[in-house]
């Protein structure tokens, strides 16, 4: 039978054994980090959600502050298809909240783009305003 301390010392000697034999890959210097989109290594056994799966864990995350988890899904959402426009509704609330605001500027205005009809006026609405602050942060002061 293993005491606390044996089990403790175990844990720790495989830590360091999987950090030695699997060290942590820096990300490349030439890209922020929130603009990276991890793909899933060939034969995984990951299989890419719907759009629309991604995008409601991107606004489960959002709605937690994590925003990180939520630019993943969302970047995923809008890789899995291009003209999804929720996508981009969440791209460009993260990266608002991320302080990226020329991305968030840029993801707004693909989500207004590809908004099919006045389905979803009120969404637009908020997404029109949210463009018109971003502009005006931006605007020089004379």
């Amino acid at each position: 039978m293993l005491s606390a301390l044996g089990v403790l010392s175990a844990v720790v000697l495989w830590s360091v054994w999987a950090g030695v034999l699997c060290p942590a890959v820096p990300p490349p210097q030439d890209q922020p980090s929130a603009s990276r989109t991890v793909e899933p290594p060939a034969g995984s056994g990951y299989v890419t959600p719907a759009p629309s799966q991604s995008v409601e864990i991107g606004n489960f995350y959002l709605r937690r502050k994590k925003y990180h988890g939520a630019l993943s899904r969302f970047q995923e959402a809008a890789h899995t298809d291009p003209e999804y426009a929720p996508a981009y509704l969440g791209l460009g609330k993260v990266y608002e909240k991320l302080g990226m605001d020329a991305r968030a500027l840029s993801a707004y205005q693909k989500y207004l783009d590809l908004l099919p009809s006045d389905k979803d006026a009120d969404d637009a609405k908020d997404v029109h305003r949210a463009i018109e602050r971003l502009r005006k942060d931006k605007a020089p002061s004379d």
